[in-house]
């Protein structure tokens, strides 16, 4: 079987390239599987390089994500020829990844694939799509309906920004995408954004803790002075989906919006989320990502071109979704 595999020299310097291993070369586990397709992912530039903290023994085999199907079974739940996802639980990072032909992991991380869905479009929404969906049912469950206002996408034309935007517009609501860079608006509008606001509109705290009611829900991956800022723009009783920090992890906020108008800030993770959840959001992305408002964006790439993406997606330099086809 060919994988990605990662070493370190005794200097601590990293190294990738494809090599050929043996099966008996994978990890314990329950479940092996032939996997189809990868993605990646900015925790897998990581784990492509440096290790970023994230990988604990070398040689390694990164990938976060992977969909295949499973080749051998000691688990009830799954059986030969199954298709199945796999999405966090520290898979490509303390434990062998997807960037390898076959993968054996444990059954609790594995979930059935939607029948409408085929493995590389499971892998062009991965991490990123299930982060957004799961972002969205958190909204939904705690009030959001079609009809109340629009809702804010912060870092939209990022990967969980994007699908999240994409999903919100089908499903009937107004999105209003924040972005830095005015280049993208086109593309915003394409995938379903009916307002484009400028990031500096948004990023700066400002005195007053209360500011007009503007947004009825927001999915917000920035974090740092924006989520404070919008926190106070919300309208009463509407919730915060954060899922991410790429404007730093500190929140110079105060508590009036959760006091004087019910705000709701909820945390999304989608590393360790239960079973349960995953199976409805990945059964909600089949049904609710329209698929092919993203297809420009994706990007078909082998293993060999790993160690070149990993650099590039640290450097910025990634566009959109880049696929992985372990078998290429």
């Amino acid at each position: 079987m060919k994988a990605l595999l990662v070493n370190k020299d005794e200097d601590g310097n990293t190294s990738a390239a494809v090599s050929d291993l043996t099966e008996d070369m994978l990890p314990e586990g329950n479940v092996t599987v032939a996997v189809d397709y990868s993605s990646l992912n900015y925790k897998d530039g990581l784990c492509l390089g440096s290790g970023g903290g994230l990988v604990r023994n070398y040689p390694h085999v990164p990938g976060i994500d992977f969909a295949g199907t499973v080749e051998s079974s000691d688990d009830e739940r799954y059986k030969s020829g199954d298709k199945v996802v796999l999405t966090g639980w520290r898979v490509g990072e303390v434990q062998w990844g997807g960037y390898a032909q076959k993968a054996r992991v444990n059954a609790d991380w594995l979930v059935p694939l939607p029948n409408n869905l085929d493995s590389r479009q499971a892998m062009a929404v991965g991490t990123a799509g299930l982060t957004a969906m799961l972002s969205v049912m958190a909204l939904e469950d705690h009030g959001l309906k079609v009809g109340s206002g629009p809702v804010l996408i912060t870092g939209a034309a990022g990967g969980v920004g994007s699908i999240a935007t994409a999903i919100l517009s089908n499903l009937g609501h107004e999105v209003a995408a924040v972005t830095g860079r005015p280049e993208m608006k086109e593309y915003l509008t394409s995938i379903g954004a009916s307002q484009i606001v400028a990031r500096e509109e948004i990023n700066e705290t400002t005195k007053r803790p209360l500011e007009a009611e503007t947004w009825s829900g927001c999915v917000d991956a920035v974090g740092g002075a924006m989520l404070a800022r919008i926190l106070g723009q919300m309208k009463y009783g509407a919730s915060v989906a954060a899922v991410g920090l790429a404007g730093g992890a500190g929140l110079p906020a105060t508590v009036i919006p959760f006091l004087l108008r019910a705000v709701n800030l909820l945390g999304i993770d989608s590393v360790m989320q239960g079973y349960e959840n995953r199976v409805r959001a990945w059964e909600r992305i089949a049904s609710d990502l329209p698929l092919t408002k993203l297809e420009d964006t994706v990007h078909d790439y082998s293993l060999a071109d790993l160690p070149e993406l990993g650099q590039k997606i640290l450097a910025g330099q990634i566009k959109g979704r880049a696929v992985i086809d372990v078998n290429k």
